[in-house]
C-alpha cells in the first residue's frame, strides 16, 4: 500500500487545471461544436487519443496508479518510473517518470508527459508543481480539445490555481499543419493570461494569419472565458452597395449587469457619410426587451438628418396576463428604401406599432392594445394613413356545456384617431350558440349568432354625410358546416396508400341589411383564397358585415403512405354558389351579381423525399378566365442539389417567376443564385449569384446582387463578401444569413 495516497489523488486534481487552454475556444465561440467540419481530415493531432465519455462524479472518485516500477522506500520522496500512469474517472495522467518529494509538496513529470479527459489532450516535455500552492508548470505543451475543436502549442504554461500565464501560444481550429503546407489559420499571441475566477482572458502581441499572411495584428485583445460577458469590440462587417458606396460598420459590447448590456456601433457609408448605433438588451425575471436605434446626422446626399428607433418588450404580469411593446419610428418616407437591403423591406408602405395587455383563461382570453400606423411611402398620401386604435379592447369567450352544446362571445371596442380625420368610437358584439355533432366518419356544425355594430361619430363626420352620429348595425347570422369523411386502401406509385376523401358542405344566411351610413375605419375586403370558402364574413374588421345567402361545396382526398404515415399527395377544389346577389360592399366597389364565386383548387405533392410540388389555381367561370394561379417545386438531390420554381399571378396586378438554386460544384465549391422576374413590367425585380468555397476551418461567400430599391422603380447593386473562420469569427456581411431568407431550404 502506497503511503499519503491523498497526495497522488492531489497531484491529479491539479493537472485539471491542465484544461484551461479550452478556454480559448469556447470564448472566440461557443457554437463551435455545431459547425460543418465534413471537409477536415478526422485525424487527430495527436495521435494518442482514446474515447473517454464525461464522468459527472470526477470529484468524488478514487485516483488509481500504476507504473513498471512504484519505489516509496525513500522517506520523502515517492518515484514511479516506466510508463507511470494516474487514472481518476475520465482523466488520464501518463509520463515515464513521476516524481513526488513529501516535505516540499513538489512533483515533476517528465519524459512524453500526456494528459486527457473528455474534453481536452495535451502532452508535454516536462511537467512540474507544488501540490499545496497548485502551481504547476508545463514546458513545450501540444493541445487538442475534443468536446469542440481545436488545437495549438504553447512554448511554456505556468498555472497557478485557476490563473494561467502561457508564452508562444496558438490555437486553430485546421487539421495540424504539415512541413510543406501550414494551416488554412491561426491565431498566435506572445504572452496569454486566462482567469478563471473572473471568467477574462487576454493576449499581448497577438496576431491572425491566414495561410502564411498575416491579415490582424494586436497589441492587446481580452475575452470572455465563460459565461459571463465582457465588454470590448466586436468583429466589424463590411459591405458595398451602388447607392451607398462602401458601407463599414465597427461594433463595440458593453456588458453592464448580468441581465443587462448594450453594443454601440459606428457606421461608415461612403456616399452618405458617418452613422451612430445602438441596441440595449435587459431580461428581468418576468420582463425582457431591447431598444435599438440608428441615427445619420445631416445625409450627403439629403442633407437632412435621417434615423430609425424601435423599441420591443415582452412580459409576463400573473400566471395569466402578459405584456407586449413593439414601437418603431422613422425618420421619413425614404428611409427603408434608402437603407433597406431587400424589396420587401423597402416597398413597406406601413410601419406599425402597438402596445398591449392580453390575459387568457380555460375558456375566455381578452386584450387590450394600443396600434398606430405610420405612412413610411413617399407616393401614398398621409391622408390615407390607417385610423389609430387608441385603445382596441377585445374580449372572447367559449364555453362547452356538453358534446353537443357551446356558446360564444366575441366583443370588441375600439377609440379610433387620426391626424387629419374626424375622431369615434365602435363597439361590435358577437355571441353565438354552436350546436357540433361530430363522429369518425363525419360532422355536423349549425351555428346560430347574432352580431350588433355601434359608432358613436365626431360632429365633423356631419361634413362627410353621415347624419345619424350613433349609427348602428344589427344582422343575425347563422351557418351550417357539414362533411363526411371516407376512405380506402389503395396504391399509388407503387407503393401501398390509405385514401381518404371528403365531401364538406358548408352553407350561410346572413340577411341584407343598408349599411351605407356606417363608415369605414379597419375594414376591407379579403383576398379569395380557399379558406375564403368558409368564412362567415368576407371583410376585415366590423364596419361591414357581408350580406350572405350562399353555399361551398367543396372535395378534399389525401393519400398517406401505410410504410411511414406521410401524407403523399392532397388535392381540395370547392366553390362558393351565390343564391342571392351579395350588395354589402366597400363603398366604391360594385356589389357581387354573379351565380358563384371563382373555383379553388389547391394540390400538393410530395413524389418522394428529393421532390415537392404544390399549386393553387382560381378560375371564374363568370369571366371564364383564371384569376389567380401560383406554381411552386422543390428539389433536393442526394448530392446537396436544391432548385426552387415558383410561378405567381393576379389578374391585373402582377405576374413573376421565381427561380433560385443551390448547386454543389464538388465537395468545396457550391454555387448559388436567385432570379425574381416580373413578366407583367418586363423586368427583374432582384438577382444575385455566388459563390460558396468551404473548408476543414474556413469557409468564403461572395455574392453580387441587383434589386429594385424602391416602388419607382430604381434599382441598387450590390456585392457581399464573407470569410468565416470557423470557431473562430465571421469578417464582412452575414451573407449567410440573407441566403437563407432568399434562398427556401438553404443551410449553410
Amino acid at each position: 500500500m502506497i503511503p499519503k495516497l491523498p497526495r497522488v489523488k492531489a497531484f491529479a486534481l491539479s493537472c485539471v487545471s491542465l484544461a484551461l487552454l479550452a478556454q480559448m475556444a469556447s470564448a472566440a465561440d461557443p457554437t463551435a461544436s455545431t459547425l460543418n467540419w465534413q471537409q477536415c481530415s478526422g485525424m487527430p493531432v495527436l495521435d494518442w487519443i482514446e474515447p473517454l465519455a464525461a464522468d459527472p462524479n470526477r470529484e468524488q472518485a478514487a485516483t488509481d496508479i500504476d507504473a513498471d516500477s512504484i519505489d516509496v522506500s525513500g522517506k520523502d520522496v515517492y518515484l514511479l518510473e516506466g510508463d507511470a500512469r494516474l487514472s481518476r474517472a475520465d482523466q488520464r495522467l501518463r509520463a515515464d517518470r513521476l516524481q513526488f518529494t513529501h516535505s516540499a509538496s513538489t512533483y515533476a513529470a517528465t519524459g512524453e508527459v500526456r494528459y486527457q479527459d473528455a474534453g481536452v489532450a495535451l502532452d508535454a516535455k516536462s511537467v512540474s508543481g507544488n501540490i499545496e500552492t497548485e502551481q504547476t508548470r508545463l514546458t513545450d505543451v501540444r493541445y487538442q480539445l475534443i468536446a469542440l475543436r481545436g488545437n495549438g502549442r504553447a512554448a511554456s504554461a505556468d498555472l497557478n490555481g485557476a490563473k494561467g500565464d502561457f508564452v508562444a501560444v496558438s490555437y486553430s481550429t485546421c487539421d495540424a499543419a504539415i512541413a510543406a503546407e501550414p494551416q488554412s489559420w491561426v491565431l498566435r499571441a506572445q504572452t496569454m493570461h486566462l482567469d478563471q475566477e473572473k471568467g477574462v482572458g487576454s493576449m499581448r502581441n497577438a496576431s491572425l494569419r491566414i495561410g502564411k499572411v498575416p491579415v490582424l495584428w494586436l497589441p492587446y485583445a481580452s475575452f470572455p472565458l465563460d459565461n459571463r460577458r465582457k465588454s470590448g469590440f466586436l468583429y466589424p462587417s463590411i459591405g458595398n452597395a451602388s447607392d451607398t458606396g462602401i458601407d463599414l460598420r465597427i461594433p463595440y459590447y458593453i456588458n453592464i449587469a448580468p441581465n443587462q448590456d448594450a453594443t454601440v456601433s459606428a457606421r461608415v457609408i461612403g456616399r452618405r457619410g458617418v452613422a451612430l448605433g445602438g441596441e440595449y438588451r435587459y431580461l428581468f425575471a418576468n420582463h425582457g426587451g431591447q431598444l435599438e436605434g440608428d441615427w445619420l446626422p445631416n445625409d450627403d446626399q439629403t442633407g437632412s438628418d435621417r434615423s430609425l428607433a424601435r423599441f420591443r418588450h415582452s412580459g409576463r404580469l400573473g400566471p395569466q396576463w402578459a405584456v407586449n411593446a413593439d414601437v418603431n419610428r422613422v425618420s421619413d418616407d425614404r428611409y427603408f428604401e434608402d437603407f433597406g437591403d431587400s424589396l420587401s423591406i423597402s416597398s413597406t408602405s406601413l410601419l406599425g406599432s402597438s402596445v398591449s395587455v392580453a390575459g387568457r383563461g380555460n375558456y375566455w382570453s381578452a386584450s387590450v392594445a394600443a396600434e398606430r400606423w405610420d405612412i413610411i411611402d413617399p407616393i401614398v398620401a398621409d391622408s390615407a394613413e390607417p385610423y389609430r386604435r387608441l385603445p382596441r379592447a377585445r374580449f372572447r369567450w367559449q364555453q362547452p356545456f356538453a358534446d353537443w352544446l357551446q356558446l360564444r362571445l366575441d366583443a370588441e371596442a375600439v377609440a379610433f384617431g387620426h391626424r387629419e380625420r374626424a375622431e369615434a368610437s365602435r363597439y361590435d358584439l358577437r355571441p353565438a350558440l354552436a350546436l357540433p355533432f361530430e363522429r369518425a366518419w363525419g360532422y355536423l356544425r349549425p351555428e346560430f349568432a347574432w352580431r350588433q355594430t355601434g359608432y358613436s361619430l365626431d360632429r365633423e363626420f356631419a361634413g362627410e354625410g353621415f347624419v345619424d352620429r350613433e349609427p348602428s348595425r344589427g344582422v343575425p347570422i347563422s351557418s351550417l358546416d357539414a362533411a363526411l369523411n371516407f376512405e380506402r386502401d389503395t396504391s399509388l406509385f407503387g407503393n401501398a396508400m390509405r385514401q381518404t376523401l371528403q365531401p364538406r358542405l358548408y352553407y350561410l344566411n346572413v340577411p341584407f341589411e343598408n349599411q351605407d351610413d356606417l363608415p369605414i375605419f379597419d375594414t376591407q375586403e379579403l383576398s379569395f383564397t380557399y379558406g375564403q370558402l368558409f368564412r362567415p364574413n368576407r371583410f376585415t374588421g366590423a364596419d361591414r358585415q357581408t350580406d350572405a345567402n350562399q353555399a361551398t361545396f367543396a372535395l378534399t382526398t389525401r393519400f398517406f403512405e401505410n410504410a411511414s404515415g406521410r401524407e403523399r399527395l392532397s388535392a381540395s377544389i370547392g366553390q362558393i354558389r351565390y343564391f342571392e346577389d351579395q350588395r354589402v360592399q366597400i363603398p366604391g366597389v360594385a356589389p357581387i351579381d354573379g351565380s358563384g364565386s371563382a373555383y379553388v383548387g389547391e394540390l400538393e405533392v410530395a413524389l418522394s423525399e428529393q421532390f415537392g410540388l404544390g399549386v393553387t389555381q382560381q378560375w371564374d367561370p363568370s369571366l371564364d378566365a383564371t384569376t389567380l394561379s401560383g406554381l411552386r417545386a422543390v428539389w433536393r438531390g442526394k448530392s446537396g442539389v436544391l432548385l426552387n420554381m415558383a410561378y405567381r399571378y393576379r389578374r391585373d396586378v402582377l405576374e413573376q417567376t421565381d427561380a433560385s438554386f443551390v448547386v454543389p460544384v464538388n465537395s468545396n465549391w457550391r454555387l448559388v443564385g436567385r432570379w425574381n422576374y416580373s413578366l407583367r413590367d418586363a423586368s427583374t425585380l432582384e438577382s444575385f449569384a455566388g459563390v460558396e468555397w468551404e473548408g476543414c476551418c474556413i469557409a468564403a461567400r461572395v455574392l453580387g446582387r441587383h434589386y429594385i430599391r424602391n416602388r419607382e422603380g430604381e434599382t441598387n447593386n450590390a456585392i457581399y463578401f464573407e470569410l468565416e473562420l470557423k470557431g473562430l469569427a465571421s469578417l464582412g456581411r452575414d451573407s449567410g444569413q440573407f441566403l437563407e431568407q432568399a434562398i427556401l431550404g438553404y443551410t449553410r
